[in-house]
Formats: C-alpha cells, sequence, structure tokens
C-alpha cells in the first residue's frame, strides 16, 4: 500500500480526494500543521506528496525545495494557479508532475500511480546504489541518508557531499579548497564561516549515531574523518 502526504489547506478538497485514493487503496497523510510539513514528511516517510502552491506561512515551491533536500520522492503539485510560469516554477523548484484545479479524480489517480511506477516499480531505472561504507558507517549518497548499527538518520545534500568526501578519503586530510569546490560552484562568495558550519552540523549528525569527534580538523590544511572514532 503506497503512502500519499497531501499538502492542502482545503479541508474539503482535501477530504474529498483523500476519500478517493483510499477507495483505491491508498494510505493517506493529511497534513494539518502547515509550519510543520518537514516534521511530518520525516515522521510518515511518504512514497508521494501532494502539494498545493498557496499555503499558509510558506507556499508549495518552499516546501518543495526542503523535501528534495532529503527525498527524491515523487511530489506532484496540485493548484488552482495554472499559468505557464506557475509549472515551471513548480518543476524548476523539484516538482514531478503538475495538476491544475478544478481537476478529475480519476486524473489524479492515474498521475500518481504513474510516479509510483516511474520511482519504485516497472519503469524505475535499475541502477545500483551508491554506498560509501568506513567501519559500520555506511552513507547512502543517493539517498541522503547516514547509517550506524540499524539506525538512520536523513542527511541534506551538502551534508551527504561533504560525509562523501571525508569517508572516501578517511583517514587522509581533505583540503578545505576541495571541499569548497564540491560543495559550492561559486567560491567567490562563500565567507570563511560558512564551511564551518556546514562541518559543524556534520559533527552533530554524527552525534546522533553516538559518534563523537570523528571529524578532526587539520589546521592550516583541512578536514579528516579517523576511522579509529567509529
Amino acid at each position: 500500500m503506497a503512502k500519499i502526504m497531501m499538502v492542502e489547506d482545503d479541508p474539503k478538497i482535501a477530504s474529498l480526494l483523500r476519500n478517493h485514493l483510499e477507495k483505491y487503496g491508498f494510505d493517506v497523510e493529511l497534513t494539518v500543521n502547515f509550519e510543520q510539513v518537514m516534521a511530518l514528511f520525516q515522521e510518515t516517510k511518504p512514497d508521494l506528496v501532494l502539494l498545493d502552491i498557496n499555503l499558509p506561512s510558506f507556499d508549495g515551491y518552499y516546501w518543495c525545495r526542503q523535501i528534495r533536500q532529503i527525498s527524491t520522492c515523487p511530489i506532484l503539485f496540485i493548484s488552482a494557479l495554472s499559468g505557464e510560469m506557475d509549472q515551471v516554477m513548480a518543476l524548476e523548484n523539484g516538482a514531478d508532475d503538475f495538476i491544475t484545479k478544478p481537476f478529475h479524480y480519476e486524473v489524479v489517480t492515474a498521475k500518481i500511480r504513474s510516479n509510483l511506477r516511474r520511482a519504485y516499480g516497472e519503469y524505475a531505472p535499475k541502477v545500483e546504489e551508491r554506498i560509501v561504507e568506513l567501519k559500520g558507517l555506511r552513507l547512502f549518497a543517493e539517498r541522503m541518508a547516514l547509517e550506524k548499527d540499524g539506525t538512520l538518520i536523513s542527511l541534506t545534500k551538502k551534508e551527504a557531499i561533504l560525509l562523501e568526501l571525508l569517508m572516501k578519503r578517511s583517514p587522509r586530510v581533505v583540503s578545505r579548497e576541495v571541499i569548497l569546490e564540491k560543495l559550492w560552484d561559486d567560491q567567490s562568495f562563500i565567507d570563511e564561516n560558512t564551511l564551518n558550519v556546514n562541518i559543524a552540523r556534520v559533527r552533530k549528525k554524527l552525534q546522533e549515531l553516538g559518534i563523537e569527534d570523528a571529524i578532526e580538523t587539520v589546521r592550516g590544511a583541512g578536514y579528516r574523518m579517523m576511522d579509529t572514532k567509529l
């Protein structure tokens, strides 16, 4: 049973569409707190997201970008906005499809099934997942997830890139220049503190897995991951 997360602030539309989808065997989770969309996403781990554009607090484009930081699951926009630029904006921000209101329930159902097939089913690309492993610490690069002793945590895209660099070259030092080049296309506007902030975030993620002091700062050179600390 595929799990669908619906981010729609019109309760009537949300209820009617959920009832329709549940008739076809989908497990539908409605968003109630529109300031905690990411918290619900991480809690429910949906297979697909239905996302409106006009939402309280932050719009659908914002939430689409946030989801794309940690997941590649299909995202379908459903919106009364039907202009070409609205659809372009949705796709540019990471959406897989765009459905305009008013819509036919059968069209929504067909598009959901189509995107699920492409992502997970018979049409999904058969590509071997890239996994980087170091002393029991496993990085799932495309999934942007990190696992140790059965505990799995989500990463942002930059955190995943940074960890992949450090894990692959451990225990060698990775220079600040190499890291900056991998993380940002244009280094000219990156101040000294930006990389430090990203290193601190990665260290915090490692601490969530019970790993302390694994990333060592090598003054004047860069950073290295000490496999002896894992």
